[in-house]
């Protein structure tokens, strides 16, 4: 047996057991591993004009659509909530692949704890977990307006293209607390031209001056000059949702940019948020813009409140909790928003004394979400 055929020997093994886990204690393991409880979600399968699967291809099927998210603990209930979402609203549901990176070592839940958890929930679902180690960026974090925005896992996303596989071309990055309510091969096929490594909403009309500090401004090496010979004028984007150029990304060595960053900030306080700053740095007026449907973010309102958001005006193709204020923590304290109704229709979380299934067909009908999501 050749060395190739060998790992992917393991992989069937390891897959294998974590579903002999799952089928030997369903829904339990979870709970078992201290993790929260889910309900095993409906099976999607591909409709008429889905790309054929390439026998043995595995993760390196051209017909795939390659999605990336970060699984933990606490966010793990809006990971499953955004899985079921995406699968739901899928033309082509089993040509997805998910790309999920998990933090390692630490209070972190094990990553066959975290395996058994998705495959109990979705069983046919396509997909890999890749360890995060929190040494990998821990030197480079700085304080941030927000506890949550200092954890490791969330600058995962800088290493996508070192964790997955060479033969992964793109990805879409997604956060954990977002929403799909259309097909999102759409976002997945959005044109990236040479020029560009990253797609994403941009929003122009934000005061993109206040994602950065007075002494950002102010240093003459910094401020305005950074972003000279651009295409565009520099624009703020969410990292929440990306379209990522995974090749692209590893030529010109766009991780090491963005930490070098990171390193400043740690020098002089360039910026208050955690992730997103640094993104901007590299990135702003070289982004791909995509349609603002595909990231109506802000949900969760600010970094500091979380108070209620209404949708923006126009369609909605994805819906994002981004702020502090998550749905699940605002329907557990009974203290919902009117959106938070709409992400409660796709949860597919066990509480005491639920009982063990997905939502129901009814509360996933088009009479559960705004009118705006339909308007075309």
């Amino acid at each position: 047996m050749g060395a190739s055929s060998a790992v992917r020997a393991a992989q069937v093994l390891a897959v294998a057991a974590a579903f002999l886990l799952v089928a030997a204690s369903g829904p339990a393991a979870a709970a078992a591993a201290g993790l929260p409880r889910f309900a095993e979600a409906p099976e999607y399968r591909n409709g008429d004009g889905c790309p054929a699967h390439v026998a043995g291809a595995g993760v390196c099927d051209p017909g795939l659509v390659h999605i990336a998210m970060t699984l933990d603990a606490h966010y793990l209930r809006g990971s499953m909530a955004a899985i079921y979402s995406l699968l739901k609203h899928a033309s082509c549901p089993e040509s997805l692949f998910f790309h999920f990176v998990a933090a390692e070592g630490g209070a972190a839940p094990p990553v066959a704890e975290l395996r058994a958890a998705v495959a109990a929930s979705f069983p046919s679902l396509r997909f890999e977990i890749y360890p995060f180690r929190a040494d990998a960026v821990a030197g480079l974090i700085s304080a941030s307006v927000r506890a949550a925005l200092e954890a490791p896992l969330n600058y995962a996303r800088n290493f996508l293209a070192d964790l997955l596989p060479r033969c992964v071309p793109r990805t879409i990055y997604l956060d954990s607390d977002v929403l799909a309510v259309d097909d999102v091969r759409r976002l997945w096929e959005t044109r990236l031209p040479a020029a560009a490594v990253v797609a994403a909403p941009e929003y122009c009309h934000a005061n993109f001056s206040r994602y950065f500090t007075e002494a950002f401004w102010s240093d003459p090496e910094l401020g305005e000059r950074v972003f000279n010979g651009r295409r565009r004028a520099p624009c703020y984007f969410n990292t929440g949702v990306m379209v990522i150029d995974l090749r692209r990304w590893r030529v010109g060595n766009y991780r090491r940019r963005i930490e070098r960053w990171m390193e400043m900030q740690k020098e002089k306080r360039i910026y208050e948020l955690g992730s997103l700053p640094p993104f901007l740095l590299v990135f702003a007026g070289e982004v791909e813009a995509v349609d603002h449907r595909w990231n109506q973010h802000g949900l969760g309102g600010d970094n500091v409140l979380g108070s209620c958001r209404p949708l923006h005006k126009g369609p909605v193709s994805l819906m994002h909790w981004s702020g502090k204020g998550k749905p699940w923590d605002r329907l557990d304290a009974g203290r919902p928003c009117p959106l938070d109704h709409t992400w409660k229709s796709y949860d597919l979380y066990i509480g005491e004394g639920n009982s063990a299934s997905a939502p129901s067909g009814s509360a996933l009908s088009s009479s559960a979400l705004p009118a705006a999501v339909f308007s075309w």
